[in-house]
């Protein structure tokens, strides 16, 4: 016996208890001529149509064939009277009636079935009958159907009612079921909840376009007392969008009856009430506070999924009006004990959300006694409100981090940390007076730090913000411990971090060149390669060379970088000048999106996006695959710039360009594409109107331009050899010849076409196309590495009321990168220093410093240094 159990068991854990698990398309579809046997074995027959319908729910594709001969073999089922095999047969038919042919076959079978006396295969049918029913078809079952619709047996009025609605969206049968309006409108006063609920969503589709039946549908039915609780949920959806429509407020009656379901019987009917009013674009504060009541009793209900629909739905309102929220506090902070852990997190976020300054230090100590039980994905949605409120209450930075530190010491995967570490970093960032206290914090972490690639990040930060410190000798125990203890890739950060220190702090230089003079005996290459290259830059004690090979990494991009070299070393007549830095394109800076913290509970890793080329490199791919282009020699790429709109979304013909910077020429790449069905494009080409210094050189047509296929046209444009004229304005004209043609084939009518042409959106070429955003880890290094020869400086007035406002367009206008987080404004200055950072056409480094003063508008004293005095003067005049 004994024996026996032990087999069970293993069978169970071998294959989960599934009969089904190890099923073969082959074999199944073998067994099914079992279906062809007289007489037919209802109970061997309905273990193999399982068996067929699991597999095509499981994704198994049968081909066209195979389902036919399948879908015959399953009609002769029809002979049998055994029910599962007759409900188990129109499923059958539903699953294989998109992939079989003449389908059709099985319509005066399903139609029998619908129009008898037998009610439990009657809705069966009816939804296998309306799968397989074309329109022309549809006409001669509408007398059934219209029956059904209004049949006194629920099942199949809501079978019918769901199928009408499916008819009417896929069977291109709209027309036919907008004639059974009546006997829709019959059902809808059903005493069936579902039925009421099938034939209000049904009566909304047919009526959904006519905006007047809708608004005499919504008068009536708000007014009536509907049973089910389905339909009132739908009815209070439309009513929502329709509001939503109008752009109406609380004065509207469609709000007045949303309102009033917030007091109906079925708690279902009330949480949608109040969701809606909480998600509503215009509601005020006044108006939420019915449905923040409500939410707040659910807080309190026995069943978890109301206690988690109203916390989630709180911590929703949360983000927008957290002073709405406030007096649910109480509630909240009874559920932060819930048995479900879901609801405990939502209840703790939202009170980080809603709470007061003083109340920090309270909830802090009552989120530490629930956090070490629960799971990492929770904590991460914990760290995220800590977030938060570090920024929303910065003078309590001190409990904060120490909290965070905390939960930095306890077990936890690598998201989790990273998460913490993120916020850490953030709260370091944004608030200077945190900054040492945020620093030790890390420092005490990767003295335990498992996880390499956040020991990296650590050591990094701390050679960026460890030198300005009050006592930055302080923080060379901890990196030089990693040194020590730690694997060869976090000693080659470490040792990148120490030369930080060396370059920036003079009092420290001796004792850092002796650790990495012990660091150049080190197992590893990588190790002491860093030792032996920072300690030869460090001994030269000259700002420049700290500046240029330790401060400021490398700036171009390593991709093109290893290009360059690759097609250096294998021209000859190349070798016998050195390799040239300048010839390399810098690399692009991505701008970051802001992302909101979400609140909620469940998160998809990302996807890992290691791409293999980089948007530069893929640019340079495809202009070089162009004969046209490659045959110019235009030389290196420098950048392109993301594609801009010249037409309208909605027009005929969409144009978006793409403006490609070599050294001496301007490649644009406009991409087209047509928008309409009867017209064939052909010859398309855009004609520029050039001003006087630049010349069209080259371009390529896009032979045809099909309907809704993309085409790419390229003008190959030089530029003047004056800086000062490189800024320009381009008017475009789309030019083509029509030929009509069949929409359904996109073949033309005749071979004879006519001349046109389309007005595009002028092309703008900014002083932002020359630039490529360069980050300077040490702007000061930088600045004076580059020194004072060719340096300009200019005061303007800038027509912005902010100093957000000014710095944000003067990073987009002048195309530079934003360094030492200089785009951020601290709150209530009345003056602000921002400092840009860049490469211009050619390799030229430009530095920009700009001393902003809130006025009337915005002062501007604009000082910028170049390697070039022409670029200097265009980026000062840029301005201007």
């Amino acid at each position: 016996m004994l024996s026996l159990k032990k087999d069970k068991k293993e069978e169970e854990d071998k294959d989960g208890g599934n009969p089904y698990s190890n099923l073969e398309k082959t074999s199944v579809l073998q067994e099914a001529r079992l279906f062809n046997e007289t007489p037919v074995n209802p109970r061997k027959c309905t273990a193999v149509l399982a068996k067929i319908l699991y597999l095509l729910n499981q994704g198994e594709v049968l081909g066209t064939t195979e389902a036919t001969e399948c879908f015959f073999a399953i009609t002769k089922l029809f002979q049998a009277r055994d029910t599962v095999l007759r409900r188990l047969v129109y499923l059958g038919i539903k699953e294989l009636s998109g992939i079989a042919e003449d389908v059709i076959i099985v319509t005066s079978s399903l139609t029998k079935d619908m129009t008898g006396k037998e009610d439990c295969y009657r809705a069966a049918a009816i939804r296998a009958l309306c799968t397989i029913t074309d329109p022309v078809m549809l006409q001669a079952i509408e007398r059934y159907m219209k029956q059904a619709i209004v049949d006194r047996n629920a099942a199949i009025s809501s079978a019918a009612l769901v199928s009408s609605l499916h008819l009417s969206r896929t069977g291109g049968g709209s027309e036919v079921v907008k004639r059974w309006v009546n006997e829709v409108q019959e059902s809808l006063s059903s005493d069936s909840v579902m039925v009421q609920y099938h034939a209000l969503g049904l009566l909304y589709h047919i009526r959904k376009t006519d905006r007047l039946a809708i608004t005499k549908l919504l008068a009536k039915l708000t007014k009536m007392s509907l049973k089910s609780p389905y339909a009132v949920i739908l009815l209070i959806r439309i009513a929502c969008k329709m509001i939503e429509e109008e752009d109406s407020d609380s004065s509207s009656p469609y709000f007045d009856f949303v309102e009033s379901c917030l007091r109906h019987k079925s708690e279902m009917v009330i949480y949608e009430a109040a969701h809606a009013i909480v998600n509503m674009k215009k509601t005020t504060s006044r108006e939420l506070a019915p449905a923040v009541s409500v939410l707040q009793l659910f807080c309190s209900s026995p069943k978890p999924t109301l206690r988690f629909a109203a916390v989630r739905t709180l911590n929703k309102v949360a983000m927008t009006h957290p002073a709405a929220v406030t007096a649910c506090n109480l509630d909240l902070e009874n559920l932060i004990t819930d048995t479900n852990r879901s609801i405990a997190t939502l209840a703790i976020t939202t009170l980080l959300k809603t709470g007061a300054e003083s109340s920090v230090d309270r909830l802090m100590k009552q989120i530490a006694t629930f956090v070490s039980e629960i799971s990492d994905e929770f904590k991460i949605v914990v760290v995220q409100a800590i977030r938060s409120l570090c920024q929303k209450f910065p003078k309590k930075h001190g409990i904060l981090l120490n909290f965070l530190s905390g939960m930095l010491r306890d077990e936890g995967g690598l998201d989790y940390k990273a998460s913490i570490a993120d916020t850490i970093i953030t709260v370091i960032e944004e608030n200077p007076e945190a900054k040492e206290n945020g620093l030790a914090h890390l420092c005490e972490f990767i003295e335990d730090c498992e996880h390499t690639s956040l020991a990296v990040r650590i050591l990094h930060l701390l050679g960026q913000e460890g030198p300005r410190t009050a006592n930055p000798a302080r923080y060379i125990r901890f990196i030089y411990n990693r040194v020590l203890l730690e694997n060869a890739t976090v000693r080659a950060a470490a040792i990148s971090a120490m030369a930080r220190f060396g370059a920036l702090c003079d009092d420290l230089l001796p004792n850092v060149l002796v650790l990495l003079s012990r660091c150049q005996m080190d197992a590893d290459d990588e190790v002491r390669d860093r030792a032996t290259y920072f300690k030869a830059i460090l001994e030269q004690h000259e700002a420049s060379l700290n500046s240029q090979y330790i401060l400021n990494s490398l700036t171009v991009s390593i991709s093109s970088l290893e290009k360059s070299l690759h097609a250096y070393t294998l021209n000859q007549a190349a070798q016998s000048k050195p390799f040239d830095m300048k010839t390399v394109p810098a690399a692009a800076i991505e701008e970051a999106k802001p992302t909101a913290a979400t609140g909620g509970l469940t998160s998809k890793p990302d996807k890992p996006t290691t791409s293999s080329a980089t948007r530069h490199d893929m640019f340079v791919e495809k202009l070089a695959a162009v004969p046209q282009l490659q045959q110019l020699n235009l030389g290196p790429l420098f950048r392109s710039s993301q594609p801009v709109e010249l037409t309208e979304s909605e027009t005929e013909y969409t144009v978006a360009v793409i403006k490609h910077v070599f050294p001496g020429h301007i490649v644009l790449q406009f991409d087209c594409t047509n928008t309409l069905a009867d017209q064939l494009l052909e010859k398309v080409r855009v004609d520029l109107e050039l001003s006087e210094g630049w010349e069209l050189v080259a371009e390529v047509l896009a032979p045809s331009l099909q309907y809704n296929v993309g085409g790419t046209i390229y003008c190959v444009v030089s530029t003047p050899e004056d800086l000062g004229e490189c800024v320009t304005t381009i008017a475009a004209n789309l030019k083509f010849t029509v030929k009509d043609c069949d929409p359904n084939t996109g073949e033309p009518d005749s071979d004879e076409g006519y001349d046109d042409e389309y007005q595009l959106e002028d092309i703008e070429v900014a002083v932002a196309d020359y630039v490529q955003r360069v980050m300077k880890g040490n702007f000061g290094a930088a600045w004076e590495e580059l020194g004072q020869e060719n340096e300009l400086e200019d005061t303007f007035s800038l027509p912005f009321k902010t100093l957000e406002e000014a710095v944000k367009n003067i990073v987009v206008y002048l195309g530079l990168q934003p360094c030492e987080r200089s785009d951020k404004v601290p709150e209530g200055k009345s003056s602000h220093t921002l400092l840009l950072s860049g490469v211009f056409r050619g390799g030229h480094q430009v530095l920009v410093r700009t001393k902003l003063a809130l006025s009337d508008g915005v002062a501007m004293q604009l000082t910028v240094r170049a390697e070039d005095s022409m670029v200097a003067e265009i980026m000062t005049t840029a301005v201007a």
